[in-house]
C-alpha cells in the first residue's frame, strides 16, 4: 500500500472522487507509481500529479492504466469524464477576460445625444439669420399705389397731382406662390374635369356592354379555423413527485420511486456484498443498491456516461443506494460496487 499524501480539501467533489479511485487501482494492482509509469508510457511525475490531482489527466493515461492493471474501464472511464468536465469548468473560470477602461464608457457618457425639443432646422449660430415671413401665399396681390410728395393747396396743383398717381407693378412673392397659375387658367381645369367624368361614364357603359358586372367579386369565406386539444400528460401515481429526467440526481425514497414500485432487474455478489440494479417503470428511472457491505465501501450505477456513486456509513447497517438516472428500462444501467476489502464488480458480468 502506498502512502499517498493528504488530498487538498478544496478539490472538486468530481476530480477528488477521480484521484481516489486512481489510488485505490494502483494499490489493487500491487505495481506502485515507478512500475505504472514505466508500463503506461508516462512519467513518474506524471502520476504523482494525477494521484495527487495537481493536474488534468488525459484519457489516454486512463486507458493505459486500465490496460496494465485490468481494472474495469468502464467505471473507470465514467469517474474520469466527470472529472475532466470539473477540471475545463475550473480553467475557464480562471481565465477571466480584463475589465475595460473606466475612461472609455465615462466619455461616450459625459458627450451624450442632443436634446429632443432642439428644433432639426435650426439655423448655425455663426451664420446670417434667416429673416421670418407672415405673408400668407394664399392671399390676393393687391396693387401698390406711390403718391407723389404733397404740393402747394391749391386747385391747380391738386389736379397735377393727381394726374401723376400711377398704379406700381406688383413685386413677386418669395416661394411657391410665385408658381402659382394666373387666374385665367381656372376655366380650362374646369374643362379638364368634365373631360375626366365623361370618359369614366363611357368605360362603363363599355364594361356593361361587354358582360361586366360593375361589382367587385366575392371574397372567399375563409376556412374554419380547427382547435387542436391538448394532449394530457401522464398522470402518475399517487406519491409518485418526479418521472424520467426530473428524476435525475434525485433520492428514490423520497421521490415515491421505491417500495412496491421498484424492481430489481440484475444483481451480482461482489465478495460478500450483494449489487442490485433496482429499476422503477412509474418514474422511468434506475439506481444501484448494496447491502452486506462494510463501512467505506462504494456502490454505482451507470448508464451511458451518467454515474452516480454511494458509500456505506459507519453508524448504517450495510446497506446503501445511490441517487437516480433517467432510463427507460432497467437493462439499460448496470451497478458495480468497490469494497474495501479490495474486491469489485458489476452486474452482467
Amino acid at each position: 500500500m502506498s502512502a499517498w499524501k493528504a488530498l487538498s480539501g478544496e478539490l472538486d467533489p468530481d476530480v477528488r472522487t477521480f484521484a481516489e479511485r486512481l489510488r485505490l487501482v494502483i494499490d489493487r494492482s500491487g505495481l506502485g507509481v515507478a512500475a505504472v509509469a514505466e508500463r503506461t508510457g508516462h512519467a513518474r511525475a506524471d502520476w504523482d500529479a494525477y494521484a495527487n490531482a495537481a493536474r488534468p489527466v488525459p484519457r489516454s493515461a486512463v486507458v493505459a492504466l486500465s490496460d496494465v492493471t485490468g481494472a474495469d474501464l468502464g467505471p473507470l472511464t465514467a469517474h474520469w469524464e466527470h472529472a475532466d468536465r470539473a477540471w475545463k469548468r475550473l480553467l475557464r473560470e480562471r481565465a477571466v477576460p480584463e475589465a475595460p477602461e473606466a475612461g472609455a464608457g465615462a466619455a461616450v457618457r459625459e458627450r451624450g445625444p442632443a436634446p429632443e425639443d432642439a428644433p432639426a432646422d435650426r439655423a448655425d449660430p455663426g451664420g446670417p439669420a434667416v429673416p421670418a415671413t407672415s405673408a400668407d401665399p394664399a392671399a390676393p396681390v393687391v396693387p401698390a399705389v406711390q403718391t407723389a410728395p404733397a404740393a402747394p393747396a391749391d386747385a391747380a396743383d391738386a389736379a397735377d397731382r393727381t394726374m401723376r398717381i400711377r398704379p406700381v407693378p406688383p413685386a413677386p412673392a418669395a416661394g411657391p406662390s410665385a408658381a402659382r397659375a394666373p387666374r385665367r387658367a381656372s376655366p380650362l381645369l374646369y374643362v379638364a374635369g368634365i373631360v375626366g367624368a365623361a370618359l369614366v361614364v363611357i368605360a362603363a357603359v363599355l364594361l356593361v356592354d361587354l358582360g361586366g358586372t360593375g361589382k367587385a367579386p366575392a371574397a372567399a369565406p375563409p376556412p374554419p379555423a380547427t382547435t387542436t386539444a391538448p394532449t394530457p400528460g401522464p398522470s402518475l401515481p399517487e406519491g409518485v413527485r418526479c418521472t424520467g429526467a426530473d428524476c435525475g440526481g434525485l433520492d428514490p425514497e423520497d421521490m415515491g420511486c421505491g417500495g412496491p414500485l421498484a424492481t430489481t432487474v440484475a444483481r451480482a455478489r461482489v465478495g460478500t456484498a450483494l449489487v442490485e440494479v433496482r429499476h422503477s417503470e412509474a418514474c422511468a428511472a434506475a439506481w444501484a443498491r448494496i447491502s452486506g457491505g462494510a463501512p467505506g465501501d462504494e456502490v454505482s450505477v451507470q448508464a451511458g456516461t451518467a454515474v452516480r456513486v454511494a458509500y456505506v456509513l459507519a453508524d448504517g447497517d450495510g446497506g446503501a443506494y445511490t441517487a437516480m438516472i433517467p432510463v427507460p428500462s432497467g437493462g439499460a444501467a448496470r451497478a458495480c460496487a468497490a469494497l474495501t476489502g479490495g474486491e469489485d464488480g458489476c452486474t452482467g458480468g
